[in-house]
């Protein structure tokens, strides 16, 4: 019996791209396991907030969100992770990941550190043009949205800037503006750096 070696997916892109939307696709394409940041964290997330007489839905500008809960969001979903990949399952990862794109060696540490048994590494890069996503986040009407839809200039800027410099991965555009999302230039790219 032959094994294939799991991969892991990690979808990237700005609030409102379409991350979930694409990485379900994914999911459902490779018969991986679907990890969502704020579904598996979003309960003990709100509740740190309200402990902390914290707005729950504000975690842009809450510093104790930014360097108390959000490496526990994080280290909870990897350590998911590396249960999958030891089922030999792969996984698809639904998190933005931008307060750590500027550690070129990011990859490496999180594999070494949750101890992450071999697997290929796929960065999914979600595009979207700022005037559709933006319309994304206001009919979507999360709270937690609010922040950047009265501040868009800084937060579109942001995002532009924001880019992901992880070693150690194959990097794929996902071009998210059609409607359905189309997976067939994704898995053609995907393919084409496997052979």
């Amino acid at each position: 019996m032959t094994t294939t070696t799991p991969k892991v997916f990690f979808v990237i892109g700005p609030a409102g791209s379409g991350k979930s939307s694409v990485s379900r696709l994914i999911a459902a394409r490779f018969g991986a396991a679907y990890i969502d940041k704020d579904t598996a964290t979003i309960r003990f997330t709100e509740l740190l907030l309200k402990l902390n007489n914290s707005d729950p839905n504000e975690r842009d500008n809450n510093e104790f969100y930014q360097t108390t809960i959000m490496p526990l969001e994080y280290a909870s979903i990897l350590d998911l992770t590396r249960d999958n990949l030891m089922a030999g399952n792969s996984v698809v990862l639904d998190a933005p990941f931008g307060k750590f794109f500027s550690d070129s060696e990011y990859l490496t540490k999180i594999r070494a550190h949750h101890q992450w048994p071999d697997a290929e590494l796929v960065v999914v890069h979600v595009k979207l043009a700022g005037e559709a996503l933006r319309q994304r986040l206001i009919t979507r009407g999360y709270p937690r949205d609010e922040w950047k839809l009265s501040n868009w200039e800084t937060f579109w800027a942001g995002a532009q800037a924001n880019s992901c410099h992880w070693h150690g991965a194959m990097h794929i555009d996902f071009d998210n503006s059609a409607a359905p999302a189309d997976m067939t230039a994704f898995e053609a790219e995907l393919c084409s750096s496997q052979t």
